[in-house]
Protein backbone atom coordinates (compact mmCIF):
# COMPACT_ATOMS: atom_id res chain seq x y z
CA UNK A 1 0.00 0.00 0.00
CA UNK A 2 2.90 2.55 1.02
CA UNK A 3 4.88 1.50 -2.32
CA UNK A 4 1.64 1.89 -4.26
CA UNK A 5 1.05 5.45 -2.81
CA UNK A 6 4.83 6.51 -2.72
CA UNK A 7 4.75 5.50 -6.63
CA UNK A 8 2.08 7.55 -7.59
CA UNK A 9 3.27 10.53 -5.45
CA UNK A 10 6.36 10.49 -7.48
CA UNK A 11 4.53 10.35 -11.54
CA UNK A 12 2.40 13.43 -9.93
CA UNK A 13 5.37 14.91 -9.24
CA UNK A 14 6.91 14.41 -12.72
CA UNK A 15 3.59 15.05 -14.71
CA UNK A 16 2.86 18.37 -12.37
CA UNK A 17 3.77 21.34 -14.69
CA UNK A 18 5.61 22.90 -11.37
CA UNK A 19 9.05 21.87 -11.59
CA UNK A 20 9.42 19.26 -13.78
CA UNK A 21 13.07 17.06 -12.75
CA UNK A 22 15.66 17.66 -14.88
CA UNK A 23 17.67 14.51 -16.37
CA UNK A 24 21.03 15.14 -14.19
CA UNK A 25 19.04 15.31 -10.52
CA UNK A 26 17.16 11.82 -12.05
CA UNK A 27 19.94 10.43 -12.10
CA UNK A 28 21.54 11.85 -8.99
CA UNK A 29 18.62 10.58 -7.13
CA UNK A 30 18.54 7.35 -8.23
CA UNK A 31 22.15 7.16 -8.01
CA UNK A 32 22.16 7.98 -4.22
CA UNK A 33 19.10 5.86 -3.84
CA UNK A 34 21.03 2.87 -4.40
CA UNK A 35 23.62 3.97 -2.58
CA UNK A 36 22.25 4.35 0.72
CA UNK A 37 20.32 0.80 -0.08
CA UNK A 38 22.96 -1.26 -0.66
CA UNK A 39 25.08 -0.26 2.28
CA UNK A 40 22.29 0.22 4.84
CA UNK A 41 21.84 -2.36 7.71
CA UNK A 42 17.83 -2.45 7.68
CA UNK A 43 16.65 -5.72 6.29
CA UNK A 44 16.41 -5.69 2.74
CA UNK A 45 12.55 -6.97 2.65
CA UNK A 46 11.21 -4.20 5.49
CA UNK A 47 8.82 -2.25 4.32
CA UNK A 48 10.86 1.22 4.01
CA UNK A 49 13.46 0.04 1.98
CA UNK A 50 11.18 -1.37 -0.89
CA UNK A 51 9.61 2.13 -0.92
CA UNK A 52 13.03 3.58 -1.42
CA UNK A 53 13.84 0.68 -3.68
CA UNK A 54 10.65 1.48 -6.15
CA UNK A 55 11.28 5.21 -5.52
CA UNK A 56 14.57 4.87 -7.11
CA UNK A 57 13.68 2.45 -10.15
CA UNK A 58 10.92 4.86 -10.80
CA UNK A 59 13.14 7.79 -10.81
CA UNK A 60 16.02 5.72 -13.38
CA UNK A 61 13.17 4.65 -15.64
CA UNK A 62 12.20 8.38 -16.29
CA UNK A 63 15.74 9.06 -16.71
CA UNK A 64 16.34 6.52 -19.08
CA UNK A 65 12.75 7.40 -21.14
CA UNK A 66 14.64 10.92 -21.38
CA UNK A 67 18.03 10.27 -22.52
CA UNK A 68 16.49 7.83 -25.12
CA UNK A 69 14.48 11.07 -26.19
CA UNK A 70 17.83 12.95 -26.31
CA UNK A 71 19.24 10.16 -28.22
CA UNK A 72 22.70 10.42 -26.68
CA UNK A 73 24.17 7.25 -27.47
CA UNK A 74 24.79 6.00 -30.84
CA UNK A 75 26.50 2.92 -32.59
CA UNK A 76 27.47 4.67 -34.98
CA UNK A 77 29.75 7.08 -32.40
CA UNK A 78 33.14 6.12 -30.59
CA UNK A 79 33.63 6.99 -26.96
CA UNK A 80 35.52 9.75 -27.60
CA UNK A 81 32.86 11.52 -29.33
CA UNK A 82 31.20 11.47 -26.20
CA UNK A 83 30.89 14.36 -24.34
CA UNK A 84 32.08 14.05 -20.80
CA UNK A 85 28.69 15.20 -18.90
CA UNK A 86 27.41 12.60 -20.83
CA UNK A 87 29.21 9.39 -19.71
CA UNK A 88 27.65 9.01 -16.75
CA UNK A 89 23.94 8.45 -18.33
CA UNK A 90 25.61 4.90 -19.71
CA UNK A 91 25.36 3.52 -15.94
CA UNK A 92 21.03 3.62 -16.16
CA UNK A 93 20.25 0.39 -16.88
CA UNK A 94 23.03 -1.15 -14.50
CA UNK A 95 21.83 1.20 -11.60
CA UNK A 96 18.44 -0.09 -12.83
CA UNK A 97 19.12 -3.93 -13.05
CA UNK A 98 20.93 -3.06 -9.42
CA UNK A 99 17.80 -2.02 -7.89
CA UNK A 100 15.26 -4.19 -9.63
CA UNK A 101 17.67 -7.40 -8.26
CA UNK A 102 17.14 -5.58 -4.39
CA UNK A 103 13.09 -6.31 -4.58
CA UNK A 104 11.97 -9.18 -2.24
CA UNK A 105 8.43 -10.30 -3.98
CA UNK A 106 8.88 -14.00 -3.73
CA UNK A 107 5.90 -14.47 -6.12
CA UNK A 108 7.56 -12.60 -9.46
CA UNK A 109 10.84 -13.48 -8.47
CA UNK A 110 11.48 -15.02 -11.81
CA UNK A 111 10.24 -11.77 -13.16
CA UNK A 112 12.20 -9.71 -11.45
CA UNK A 113 15.45 -11.46 -12.16
CA UNK A 114 14.71 -11.44 -15.73
CA UNK A 115 13.84 -8.09 -15.74
CA UNK A 116 17.21 -6.89 -14.17
CA UNK A 117 19.40 -9.24 -16.79
CA UNK A 118 17.75 -7.48 -19.67
CA UNK A 119 19.05 -4.30 -17.89
CA UNK A 120 22.42 -5.76 -17.67
CA UNK A 121 22.84 -6.89 -21.13
CA UNK A 122 21.44 -3.61 -22.45
CA UNK A 123 24.17 -2.09 -20.10
CA UNK A 124 26.95 -4.58 -21.29
CA UNK A 125 26.14 -4.03 -25.19
CA UNK A 126 26.71 -0.40 -24.89
CA UNK A 127 29.88 -0.61 -23.16
CA UNK A 128 31.15 -3.49 -25.87
CA UNK A 129 30.00 -0.82 -29.18
CA UNK A 130 32.15 1.76 -27.24
CA UNK A 131 34.89 -0.99 -26.42
CA UNK A 132 35.13 0.35 -22.62
CA UNK A 133 36.50 -2.81 -21.60
CA UNK A 134 37.08 -6.43 -23.20
CA UNK A 135 34.93 -8.70 -22.65
CA UNK A 136 32.62 -11.54 -23.71
CA UNK A 137 29.11 -10.65 -24.22
CA UNK A 138 26.72 -13.58 -21.88
CA UNK A 139 24.81 -15.46 -24.04
CA UNK A 140 21.23 -14.72 -24.75
CA UNK A 141 18.60 -15.82 -21.79
CA UNK A 142 17.30 -18.85 -24.02
CA UNK A 143 20.48 -20.16 -25.09
CA UNK A 144 21.36 -21.13 -28.46
CA UNK A 145 21.68 -25.08 -27.80
CA UNK A 146 18.82 -27.15 -27.68
CA UNK A 147 17.40 -29.31 -25.11
CA UNK A 148 19.36 -32.53 -26.26
CA UNK A 149 22.36 -31.11 -26.32
CA UNK A 150 22.10 -29.02 -22.74
CA UNK A 151 21.42 -32.16 -21.50
CA UNK A 152 23.91 -33.92 -23.19
CA UNK A 153 26.52 -31.12 -22.24
CA UNK A 154 25.02 -31.70 -18.64
CA UNK A 155 25.77 -35.14 -18.36
CA UNK A 156 29.12 -36.12 -19.74
CA UNK A 157 31.99 -34.10 -19.25
CA UNK A 158 34.30 -34.11 -21.45
CA UNK A 159 38.17 -32.48 -22.20
CA UNK A 160 36.58 -29.15 -23.80
CA UNK A 161 34.30 -28.54 -20.73
CA UNK A 162 37.18 -28.79 -18.30
CA UNK A 163 38.79 -26.18 -20.38
CA UNK A 164 35.92 -24.17 -20.51
CA UNK A 165 35.39 -24.61 -16.64
CA UNK A 166 39.11 -23.43 -16.46
CA UNK A 167 39.20 -20.37 -18.50
CA UNK A 168 35.27 -19.28 -16.63
CA UNK A 169 37.40 -19.98 -13.41
CA UNK A 170 40.27 -17.53 -14.80
CA UNK A 171 37.98 -15.32 -15.93
CA UNK A 172 36.53 -14.77 -12.51
CA UNK A 173 39.92 -13.89 -10.94
CA UNK A 174 41.18 -11.60 -13.49
CA UNK A 175 37.57 -10.23 -13.13
CA UNK A 176 38.07 -9.81 -9.09
CA UNK A 177 41.31 -8.12 -9.43
CA UNK A 178 40.04 -5.45 -12.02
CA UNK A 179 37.36 -4.48 -9.81
CA UNK A 180 39.64 -4.15 -7.03
CA UNK A 181 42.29 -2.12 -8.71
CA UNK A 182 39.13 -0.18 -10.31
CA UNK A 183 37.78 0.58 -6.91
CA UNK A 184 41.04 1.79 -5.44
CA UNK A 185 41.56 3.88 -8.61
CA UNK A 186 38.36 5.12 -7.80
CA UNK A 187 38.64 6.02 -4.38
CA UNK A 188 41.26 8.54 -5.34
CA UNK A 189 39.82 10.74 -8.06
CA UNK A 190 36.75 10.35 -5.93
CA UNK A 191 38.33 12.78 -3.58
CA UNK A 192 39.35 15.60 -6.01
CA UNK A 193 35.49 15.22 -7.66
CA UNK A 194 33.57 15.37 -4.48
CA UNK A 195 35.84 18.47 -3.81
CA UNK A 196 34.50 20.04 -6.77
CA UNK A 197 38.27 20.84 -8.09
CA UNK A 198 38.21 18.47 -11.00
CA UNK A 199 38.83 19.48 -14.11
CA UNK A 200 36.99 18.44 -17.74
CA UNK A 201 39.74 15.36 -17.67
CA UNK A 202 39.27 13.56 -13.95
CA UNK A 203 35.78 13.57 -14.44
CA UNK A 204 35.82 12.02 -17.67
CA UNK A 205 38.23 9.42 -15.64
CA UNK A 206 35.93 8.92 -12.64
CA UNK A 207 33.34 8.27 -15.00
CA UNK A 208 34.77 5.99 -17.46
CA UNK A 209 36.09 4.35 -14.12
CA UNK A 210 32.78 3.86 -12.65
CA UNK A 211 31.09 2.29 -15.65
CA UNK A 212 34.24 0.20 -15.85
CA UNK A 213 34.00 -1.13 -12.21
CA UNK A 214 30.43 -2.16 -13.46
CA UNK A 215 31.03 -4.27 -16.59
CA UNK A 216 32.95 -6.26 -13.97
CA UNK A 217 30.02 -6.22 -11.75
CA UNK A 218 27.32 -6.79 -14.07
CA UNK A 219 29.28 -9.91 -15.42
CA UNK A 220 29.36 -11.37 -11.88
CA UNK A 221 25.48 -10.60 -11.86
CA UNK A 222 24.81 -12.11 -15.10
CA UNK A 223 26.25 -14.77 -14.20
CA UNK A 224 24.37 -15.56 -10.57
CA UNK A 225 21.19 -14.64 -12.68
CA UNK A 226 21.51 -17.40 -15.07
CA UNK A 227 22.11 -19.78 -11.95
CA UNK A 228 19.05 -18.51 -10.42
CA UNK A 229 16.61 -18.82 -13.38
CA UNK A 230 17.21 -22.06 -14.26
CA UNK A 231 16.70 -23.25 -10.33
CA UNK A 232 13.04 -20.81 -10.26
CA UNK A 233 12.34 -22.63 -13.50
CA UNK A 234 12.74 -25.87 -11.96
CA UNK A 235 10.82 -25.21 -8.76
CA UNK A 236 7.82 -23.92 -11.64
CA UNK A 237 7.76 -26.90 -13.37
CA UNK A 238 7.92 -28.98 -9.86
CA UNK A 239 5.15 -26.70 -8.67
CA UNK A 240 3.02 -27.46 -11.95
CA UNK A 241 3.25 -31.16 -11.74
CA UNK A 242 1.65 -31.41 -8.37
CA UNK A 243 -1.29 -29.27 -9.34
CA UNK A 244 -1.70 -31.45 -12.54
CA UNK A 245 -1.43 -34.77 -10.72
CA UNK A 246 -4.62 -36.66 -9.86
CA UNK A 247 -5.53 -37.00 -6.61
CA UNK A 248 -5.41 -40.86 -5.31
CA UNK A 249 -8.72 -42.79 -5.53
CA UNK A 250 -10.00 -43.25 -1.58
CA UNK A 251 -10.05 -46.65 -0.93
CA UNK A 252 -13.91 -47.83 0.54
CA UNK A 253 -13.69 -48.71 4.33
CA UNK A 254 -13.17 -51.49 5.54
CA UNK A 255 -16.61 -53.63 6.92
CA UNK A 256 -16.32 -54.45 10.35
CA UNK A 257 -16.23 -57.85 11.21
CA UNK A 258 -16.22 -60.75 14.12
CA UNK A 259 -14.12 -63.46 14.38
CA UNK A 260 -15.81 -66.43 16.23
CA UNK A 261 -14.74 -70.22 16.92
CA UNK A 262 -17.60 -71.52 14.82
CA UNK A 263 -20.43 -70.89 12.99
CA UNK A 264 -22.81 -71.33 16.91
CA UNK A 265 -20.53 -68.19 17.94
CA UNK A 266 -21.43 -66.46 14.36
CA UNK A 267 -25.38 -67.21 14.52
CA UNK A 268 -25.15 -65.90 18.43
CA UNK A 269 -23.27 -62.75 17.82
CA UNK A 270 -24.69 -62.14 14.26
CA UNK A 271 -28.21 -61.98 16.00
CA UNK A 272 -26.98 -59.95 18.90
CA UNK A 273 -25.27 -57.72 16.71
CA UNK A 274 -27.52 -57.97 13.21
CA UNK A 275 -25.75 -54.61 11.78
CA UNK A 276 -22.31 -56.30 11.82
CA UNK A 277 -21.40 -59.62 9.71
CA UNK A 278 -19.77 -62.01 11.27
CA UNK A 279 -17.01 -64.45 10.08
CA UNK A 280 -16.29 -67.61 11.39
CA UNK A 281 -12.27 -68.84 12.23
CA UNK A 282 -12.21 -71.29 9.21
CA UNK A 283 -13.49 -68.52 6.62
CA UNK A 284 -11.67 -66.23 7.71
CA UNK A 285 -8.53 -68.44 7.23
CA UNK A 286 -10.12 -69.84 3.76
CA UNK A 287 -10.45 -66.44 2.44
CA UNK A 288 -6.71 -65.35 3.29
CA UNK A 289 -5.62 -68.72 2.15
CA UNK A 290 -7.39 -67.62 -1.52
CA UNK A 291 -5.86 -64.80 -1.67
CA UNK A 292 -2.06 -65.83 -0.51
CA UNK A 293 -1.75 -64.44 2.36
CA UNK A 294 -0.72 -66.60 4.47
CA UNK A 295 2.90 -67.92 5.56
CA UNK A 296 3.89 -71.71 5.03
CA UNK A 297 5.49 -71.57 8.55
CA UNK A 298 1.77 -71.95 9.62
CA UNK A 299 0.65 -75.43 7.60
CA UNK A 300 1.93 -77.96 9.85
CA UNK A 301 3.66 -81.35 8.13
CA UNK A 302 2.50 -84.41 9.80
CA UNK A 303 4.76 -86.86 7.70
CA UNK A 304 8.34 -85.18 8.52
CA UNK A 305 7.34 -84.87 12.31
CA UNK A 306 6.80 -88.92 12.26
CA UNK A 307 9.81 -89.60 9.73
CA UNK A 308 11.60 -87.54 12.55
CA UNK A 309 10.25 -89.06 15.41
CA UNK A 310 11.34 -93.23 13.73
CA UNK A 311 14.54 -91.82 12.97
CA UNK A 312 15.59 -90.18 16.67
CA UNK A 313 14.09 -93.82 18.32
CA UNK A 314 16.55 -95.91 15.69
CA UNK A 315 19.36 -93.87 17.07
CA UNK A 316 18.47 -94.00 20.95
CA UNK A 317 18.28 -97.98 20.29
CA UNK A 318 21.70 -98.32 18.65
CA UNK A 319 23.18 -96.06 21.06
CA UNK A 320 21.86 -98.28 23.84
CA UNK A 321 22.97 -101.83 22.91
CA UNK A 322 25.97 -100.11 21.98
CA UNK A 323 26.61 -98.79 25.92
CA UNK A 324 26.17 -102.11 27.25
CA UNK A 325 28.40 -103.87 24.98
CA UNK A 326 31.44 -101.33 25.65
CA UNK A 327 30.33 -101.84 29.64
CA UNK A 328 30.84 -105.34 29.30
CA UNK A 329 34.24 -104.88 27.56
CA UNK A 330 35.19 -102.70 30.08
CA UNK A 331 34.30 -104.52 33.34
CA UNK A 332 36.61 -107.54 32.30
CA UNK A 333 39.08 -104.89 31.81
CA UNK A 334 39.45 -103.38 35.25
CA UNK A 335 39.30 -107.15 36.53
CA UNK A 336 42.32 -108.08 34.45
CA UNK A 337 43.90 -104.79 35.35
CA UNK A 338 43.33 -105.44 39.44
CA UNK A 339 44.68 -108.88 39.25
CA UNK A 340 48.23 -107.93 37.54
CA UNK A 341 48.17 -104.70 40.28
CA UNK A 342 48.17 -107.77 42.62
CA UNK A 343 51.23 -109.52 40.99
CA UNK A 344 53.18 -106.74 40.15
CA UNK A 345 54.69 -104.08 42.79
CA UNK A 346 54.42 -100.37 41.54
CA UNK A 347 56.90 -99.12 39.07
CA UNK A 348 57.59 -102.92 37.85
CA UNK A 349 58.81 -103.19 34.67
CA UNK A 350 59.69 -99.78 33.99
CA UNK A 351 63.35 -99.89 35.03
CA UNK A 352 65.41 -99.08 31.50
CA UNK A 353 68.53 -97.35 31.29
CA UNK A 354 68.23 -97.37 35.45
CA UNK A 355 71.71 -99.17 35.93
Amino acid sequence: MAENENSNDFRRQLNSDAEPPKLPDLLDLGWKIFDEVDQTNEPLGSNSIQVRIKRGISMLEEASRMAAQLDLFSRNEELQETATAELKYLLLPALLGALTMKQTSRDKRLEIVQTARAYFVDFLTRCKDYNIAQFELPKSANGNASADEASENKNFHGPSDLVAMAAQRRAKIERYHQKKELEARLSDVRKAVDSGQADDEVSRDFYLLNVRRWVTVCLEEVESIDQEVEILKKMDVLKQSATEQPARAARPPMKPFILTKDSMQARVFGAGYPSLPTMTVNDWYEQHRKHGALPDQGIPRRVTMEEDTDATEREEEEKEKKAENEDAESLLKSRNWDDWKDTHRRGYGNRHNMG
